[in-house]
């Protein structure tokens, strides 16, 4: 093992860590995620309450990847983003189609009427239970995907072992309360835990660096020698491996 030539390149990982949206091909060949393994589809959850001629609003909807997935009509379409390189980003994407689109951090003060919406998605983002109770129209629908409070822990633990979960009580359990407490039916609730795998320690110190509420403090310089010891498991087993958390809600107003 070329411990200067690791340093190096993993140096180099460290400065490329830079993201626009939620892309992660940079890392593609390097790694691998069961995300698509879950017991649910969301797109299929969504599809179970979403018409053609409803009112959708994407919170949080970050490079407009997802959203744009599921094909609705644009003129029906709304969304909010509030990650400044994410907010240009989606401008100038949904100006194009003519999606309506709002640079929002405030989710307890959303500037919609209330019942303007039928549909209410969220990926992976931040939301207020109220907020969204009073935005929905009367028997709409808020569905959401969310990463839970042990996503890739066994992984942070290995580059920071005294790290703290940065979100401690997202669960399943917590947020369907949240959700009936506000006046919300919950319809449909799901919760798994998949595999990740790193090939490659380059593609989890960019990686680390990217997911930084995760992984806070991360750095080369600080974690160097247990980046070692991780190169060392990749080399015997072929890769490095954690878990993610991931949790679904469909509830009704």
């Amino acid at each position: 093992m070329e411990i200067a030539a690791l340093r190096r390149y993993w140096e180099a990982e460290e400065q490329k860590a830079r993201i626009i949206g939620w892309n992660f091909d940079y890392i593609a060949d390097r790694y691998e995620s069961d995300e698509d393994a879950l017991p649910w589809n969301l797109t299929e959850v969504i599809n179970r309450y979403r018409g053609s001629g409803d009112r959708l609003l994407d919170i949080d909807t970050g490079g407009g990847e997802f959203l744009l997935s599921l094909g609705h009509p644009d003129k029906l379409t709304c969304a909010t983003e509030g990650y400044p390189p994410n907010v240009a980003l989606c401008r100038e994407k949904f100006a194009e189609r003519g999606i309506e689109f709002h640079a929002m951090t405030d989710y307890a003060h959303m500037p919609f009427p209330d019942g303007r919406f039928d549909i209410i998605i969220n990926r992976h983002g931040s939301y207020d239970p109220k907020e969204l109770y009073r935005v929905l129209r009367p028997g709409g629908v808020f569905v959401t995907q969310q990463v839970g409070e042990e996503n890739d822990r066994e992984l942070v633990k290995m580059l920071l072992p005294d790290a703290e979960k940065p979100f401690p009580g997202a669960n399943l359990t917590n947020y369907a309360r949240e959700l009936e407490q506000a006046g919300f039916s919950v319809a449909e609730q799901y919760e798994a835990f998949r595999g990740i795998r790193f090939y490659d320690t380059g593609a989890l110190v960019w990686f680390a660096k990217i997911i930084e509420w995760e992984f806070t403090g991360f750095s080369v310089a600080r974690c160097f020698d247990r980046l070692v010891e991780i190169e060392r498991t990749i080399r015997q087993n072929g890769f490095a491996e954690g878990r993610i958390h991931r949790f679904c809600l469909a509830a009704r107003k």
